[in-house]
Formats: structure tokens, C-alpha cells, sequence
């Protein structure tokens, strides 16, 4: 049987990976909503509420690459599993936390069980579906951004039935029967797809930013990280201070956000697999940058149009590279390169919206938003000039890093 042109259901694989997926960002979408309040409850303030994100980015960052190595020796289903119960033990911590504390070492937990679900379902399904990679990688991200935007949905109507502190247990919940779903369904990478790698290789990650191609890449999924993460702190509380958005409207944008994104994954996924990848991490990285400079000068509702757009063009560049990367490098190193992808990703979500924050604090958010968009059009310029502009049709390799 030809896996590349039967995605349908007859495919355990992948309906197992989606299915599991939208079960844990269900669950993801309803709690991340409810830890700022959580935090108030328990402190009397909202001072430390930063480290939410801080404490999530931190594990999810530091462990990418030693996942994506061991992934590489034993396969990519064991890890996943992990990861799933990994983000149930974090809804019990959630749910009898009697301190912020526990509140961010539960966020730990988290980052550290979603990392192999970030970035290892992809690298599976690379080489499950070597000849639709794009398609398959797009309906699987654009599930993880469905279940995202269902989630917030959701917990309005249980909060309807239970208090909040329960909603923890039903995300627990969720991610146990997606473990199970992983464990029922999925294939592991076959052995003799993979090759022995050590578990922690640092020379391999330096000897791939070495080709041209790769750092670039890679400079683009930084900013890209960045860009996620701008668009998750920075411009929600730039609308609230100067555009007099209601909490309503924030709720609208987030909505809008998951949705540009996931509707980006399934119409770049195919189209990358008959165009070629360049084009579109190019032009997803342009749409970025016209977004993002334009976006200060609107009120609503026009700058949710505007937003909408540039969140779009993250969710076209996301796919693109990913795809990307996974093309140019052998199988035996797809574990690895997925893990130096969300390592990058991470720094950029890390660090970006501190620097954001500092730059509009000296000088006004409309320059650090331009100064942004300048370093992205800069990468753009880049790609331009090192990728070959050409079509690559059915997602044949533009080169081997061997």
C-alpha cells in the first residue's frame, strides 16, 4: 500500500496522532486561560504571573535537541507517549496546587510534555509520508490549532458545571486517553529508518548550521518564534493600554489567531508539495513583516484584519520550514533536526517578547514593531538569496546534508 497517496482514514498512524493531539490543545486552551487568575488567587497579585510563560518556554526550550537525539536512537512513539503523560501528571499538579510554586512547576512539566508532541509527531509522519509530507505535517498542525481554538469554547460551557480548579482534572484527563490513542494506533519509526546518533550530539546541530541553507532557515524560525510569541503577550496588552480592547475582543483576536494559522497549515501543506518550499517560507515571512510594521495605525476592527493576515503568514513560513528542513537532511537526523527546529523556535519565544518589551518601553511599540519586521524582511532578503528559487514538485529534496 502507497501510505503518500492514501491519507484517508485506512491510516491508523495519523488519525491516531490527530485525534490525540486535539485532546491535549483542547485541554491546552481551556487552563492556559485560567493560570493568570490562578496565580491572583493564590499570591493576592498578579506580579509573578510572567513566569507562566517563562517556566513552559524554559523546559519546552532546554530539552528540543536531546529529545530529537534520542528519538533518533529509539524511535519516536515511546517519547510521545512520554510527553502525553507527562501533561497529565501536570493537570494534577494544577489541581491540588495550594501555592504558585506548584503553579510553575506544573508549567515545567508541561513544556517538557509538549515538546515531543511539538516536534516529534511531525518528524514521524516526515518519514511515514516522504512524497506528502507537507500535507500530512499541515493537517496535523492545523489540528493541534483546531483543538487550541476549541479549547477557550469549551471551557466556557463547563465552567457552566464545574468550578475551575476542575477543568485541570478534565485536561488531565484528555491527555491520559490520548495517550492511549498513541499507544493503540500509532507505529513507531520503523528501526531501519534510523540511524545510532549520540543522545545529546551538539557537533551534529553546528556541523547542519554550517550549510547555508540550514542557518538561514533557522534564522527565519527564531524570528518566527519571536513573532508567536509577540503575538500571544505583546500585542493583546498594546491593544488593551492603547486600542481600549475589552477582554471580549481579545478573545475574538486569540480565536482569529488559531484559526489564520490552522487554515494557513492545510492550504500551504499541498501546495508546498507541488511548488516547492522556498516560495513560501519566503512569502509567508513577507506577509509577516507587512503585518506587523502596518498593524500599530489601525483601531478595531481593522487591525484584527491586519493581524489575522500576518498570523496567516506565520502559519504558511511554520509549515514551509518545517518541510523544509526535513527534506535536507537524512532520515537518520529527522529526530534531530525537528529538535533543533523548536530549539530555535524557543529561543525566539523566549527572548522576543522580552526585547519587544524593552524597545517599546525606551522608544514607543510602533518602533520595536518596525525594528521586528526590519530583521524579518532582513532573513526574507536572505532566503531569497541563498534558496534556490525554483519548483520542486512532489517535495523531492532540494539538497542532502549528508
Amino acid at each position: 500500500m502507497d501510505r503518500n497517496n492514501d491519507l484517508g482514514i485506512r491510516d491508523k498512524t495519523l488519525w491516531g496522532l490527530i485525534l490525540a493531539v486535539v485532546l491535549m490543545m483542547v485541554g491546552v486552551g481551556m487552563v492556559v486561560a485560567l493560570l493568570p487568575q490562578r496565580i491572583v488567587d493564590l499570591d493576592g497579585s498578579g506580579r509573578s504571573v510572567g513566569y507562566i510563560a517563562s517556566a513552559f518556554a524554559f523546559s519546552y526550550l532546554v530539552l528540543q535537541v536531546p529529545i530529537g537525539s534520542l528519538s533518533d536512537k529509539i524511535g519516536f512513539k515511546p517519547l510521545i507517549i512520554f510527553g502525553y503523560l507527562l501533561c497529565v501528571l501536570t493537570g494534577l499538579v494544577f489541581y491540588f496546587a495550594t501555592n504558585s510554586n506548584m503553579i510553575f512547576f506544573a508549567r515545567l512539566l508541561q513544556g517538557a510534555g509538549e515538546a515531543p508532541v511539538w516536534a516529534l509527531a511531525p518528524a514521524l509522519l516526515s518519514l511515514r509520508f516522504p512524497s506528502a509530507k507537507g500535507k500530512v505535517m499541515g493537517i496535523y498542525n492545523a489540528a493541534m490549532h483546531i483543538g487550541l481554538t476549541l479549547g477557550p469554547v469549551l471551557g466556557v460551557a463547563l465552567a457552566k458545571v464545574l468550578n475551575s480548579n476542575e477543568v485541570f482534572l478534565v485536561y488531565s484527563f484528555g491527555c491520559l486517553v490520548g495517550a492511549i490513542v498513541i499507544y493503540l494506533f500509532v507505529d513507531n519509526s520503523p528501526k531501519k529508518e534510523l540511524e545510532t546518533t549520540s543522545l545529546f550530539d551538539i557537533r551534529t546541530i553546528f556541523k547542519l548550521i554550517r550549510h547555508r541553507q540550514t542557518l538561514v532557515s533557522l534564522l527565519g524560525i527564531t524570528l518566527y518564534g519571536a513573532g508567536y510569541g509577540i503575538l500571544i503577550t505583546n500585542i493583546p496588552t498594546f491593544m488593551l493600554e492603547e486600542k481600549n480592547f475589552t477582554s471580549v475582543d481579545i478573545g475574538v483576536f486569540f480565536s482569529l489567531f488559531y484559526v489564520a494559522i490552522s487554515l494557513s497549515q492545510i492550504i500551504t501543506g499541498p501546495l508546498s508539495d507541488r511548488f516547492g518550499r522556498n516560495k513560501f517560507m519566503i512569502l509567508g515571512l513577507l506577509t509577516v513583516t507587512g503585518g506587523f510594521i502596518i498593524m500599530p495605525a489601525f483601531s478595531f476592527p481593522l487591525i484584527l484584519l491586519v493581524l489575522t493576515v500576518a498570523s496567516f503568514g506565520m502559519g504558511v513560513f511554520y509549515l514551509a520550514s518545517m518541510a523544509f528542513l526535513y527534506e535536507i537532511v537524512p532520515d537518520s537526523l529527522k529526530g534531530t533536526i525537528s529538535g533543533a527546529y523548536y530549539l530555535f523556535w524557543g529561543s525566539g519565544y523566549f527572548f522576543g517578547p522580552l526585547i519587544i518589551t524593552q524597545v517599546a518601553d525606551s522608544i514607543n511599540f510602533q518602533a520595536a514593531m518596525i525594528s521586528y519586521s526590519f530583521l524579518v524582511l532582513l532573513v526574507a532578503f536572505g532566503m531569497i538569496m541563498t534558496l534556490e528559487w525554483k519548483n520542486v514538485v512532489g517535495g523531492s529534496p532540494h539538497s542532502r546534508q549528508e
